[in-house]
């Protein structure tokens, strides 16, 4: 599937929260110009869902998902809106099944082993491990070394200097809110140029960690 491909070849997924119809173009050129074509934006503030409508519309070279979506109907209108994967914080069967049905990517969320797996075997293209931070990378190899096979995306906590112990632990990407991405104040701040820098520290360190030679 190409969208998993996408977040497999990036291996950073922006988890944007607060996005609104001003913020979302810049702030997704700013991502764009520092490497990362892939946004995620969460679906609990109001304006969301017209900020992904938007940017969906409007930036076809982007990978552009909804996250922090709980229930089938916000899965729904997420998808309608142009959604080309759904992220969930835990794991719903409900959201996967209408990720599924519209052939868009399900990404689930799963801590335990008894997660991970429900998950994947429900239909799940990925699983995201959250709160990631909680045991660590050294968890995910652990859970790593029975499932193979689960692509898994490792959300929470992560900062730039813990994101290469992730990728090393055999995460396919990792998801990154704050340390990456604030879209509070950045409008009136004009911070797009510091977005587009950190989003290139984190594919730096991608690059870096799975000895990729980018020039």
């Amino acid at each position: 599937m190409k969208a998993v491909q996408m977040i497999r070849e990036i291996g950073v997924i922006p988890v944007v929260r607060g996005a609104t119809v001003d913020t979302v173009l810049p702030l997704s050129l700013a991502l764009r110009q520092g490497g990362i074509p892939i946004m995620e934006i969460t679906m609990e503030t109001a304006g969301a869902l017209a900020a992904l409508e938007k940017a969906a519309r409007e930036l076809k070279d982007m990978l552009i998902g909804a996250g922090t979506v709980l229930d089938a109907e916000t899965a729904q209108r997420a998808i309608s809106a142009g959604a080309r994967f759904i992220v969930s914080p835990f794991l719903s069967i409900d959201v996967i099944q209408v990720a599924k049905q519209n052939r868009v990517v399900s990404i689930a969320g799963g801590l335990t082993p008894t997660e991970i797996v429900n998950a994947f075997q429900h239909g799940a293209d990925m699983v995201k491990v959250f709160p990631a931070h909680v045991f660590g990378p050294n968890y995910i190899r652990s859970i790593k070394e029975p499932l193979p096979h689960i692509p898994l995306i490792a959300t929470g906590g992560i900062n730039l200097k813990t994101a290469g112990e992730y990728i090393k632990a055999g995460v396919d990407a990792i998801g990154v809110g704050n340390s990456l991405v604030k879209v509070e104040g950045a409008l009136e701040n004009d911070q797009w140029k510091i977005i587009a820098e950190r989003a290139a520290q984190w594919m730096s360190i991608v690059h870096k960690v799975r000895g990729e030679n980018v020039e």
